[in-house]
């Protein structure tokens, strides 16, 4: 198993990993730098056994918001990405810089800060609110704000830019995807994908993830740098993930046991890292069904959407 915390820029993009052991039991391994994107699925396949198989988590979105997808007559969100960056969808990937760029085939906006507003996006793409474009994991509900949407480029998580980078560099090569990889739930349910040499790619959101694990971090203060960017505040939750390895019977490599009690380190990476760990314990909440798993029924859903791993709201 494998969990990949993403970013834009390479250089904050951190892989955590847990190997079944003869015993029945994970062990984890401290997070360490992704490398070379284009390769990554490869490589994982390569840390598997013969008849084992690969489970990685991203936390990029991986699917299209319904509303959009009509519009623009996705019918499918595996037979788009075939075609992303090709044809009439050629400036896809290619963020708008102005507002009468906007279109069905080029909805990212805006390709840098500026004067953008979000309602150029909604009138660019013909939808009322920023809702629809939305997937309907990514809406709010009890315990947790929306999520941004796929489409707007600015904002902190940069989950558009994200996206683009994960779709082109990681799930395809020259618009088709890698041979022995299946996108859940677009290709079938986690137990039939699970198979031997399968890598079975799903979606994250680490940021749920951290109620189900127990963290919690100080209340914001104005002016203050408090939260996941803070060392001494990551290193403040290593009990209560201690405490759930534990629980979950994960075993820890000595080395992902320091970096969980010092809290990731200094650097900016540090909360990288430490998000690579959450997804990947998130990750093992489900498979150890310690969690529900929940599988959509919804065919919208499963073909064009997709769904968070682990989120049982529907």
């Amino acid at each position: 198993m494998a969990h990949a915390d993403w970013s834009v820029s390479p250089g904050k993009r951190w892989l955590a990993l847990a190997v079944l052991q003869d015993d029945g039991c994970y062990l984890g391994y401290a997070p360490q730098p992704v490398g070379e994107a284009q390769t990554l699925l490869h490589r994982l396949r390569g840390l598997a056994k013969p008849q084992g198989c690969v489970l990685v988590g991203f936390d990029f979105p991986i699917g299209l918001p319904l509303a959009y997808a009509h519009r623009a007559g996705i019918q499918g969100f595996l037979a788009a990405l075939r075609q992303l960056g090709q044809g009439v969808w050629a400036q896809f990937y290619q963020p708008a810089q102005k507002a009468e760029e906007i279109s069905l085939y080029r909805p990212f906006y805006p390709a840098k800060p500026g004067h953008a507003r979000q309602k150029h996006l909604l009138e660019g793409l013909g939808v009322r609110s920023m809702d629809d474009l939305r997937r309907r994991c990514e809406r709010a509900h009890v315990g947790r704000r929306p999520a941004f949407p796929l489409f707007w480029t600015l904002g902190g998580q940069q989950v558009g830019k994200a996206a683009i980078s994960g779709w082109r560099q990681v799930l395809t090569t020259q618009g088709e995807l890698l041979p022995g990889v299946s996108l859940w739930p677009f290709c079938g349910t986690l137990h039939h994908l699970l198979r031997a040499g399968r890598v079975v790619v799903v979606e994250t959101y680490p940021a749920e993830y951290y109620s189900w694990l127990g963290v919690r971090f100080s209340p914001r203060r104005p002016g203050a740098r408090v939260g996941k960017r803070q060392q001494d505040e990551r290193a403040a939750n290593a009990s209560v993930l201690l405490a759930w390895a534990e629980a979950a019977g994960v075993n820890l490599h000595e080395s992902l046991r320091q970096a969980i009690l010092d809290g990731f380190g200094a650097s900016p990476q540090g909360e990288d890292a430490f998000d690579a760990v959450i997804g990947l314990f998130g990750m093992l909440e489900v498979v150890l069904q310690r969690r529900p798993l929940t599988e959509p029924q919804d065919e919208a859903i499963r073909n064009v959407e997709g769904w968070i791993l682990g989120q049982s709201w529907i």
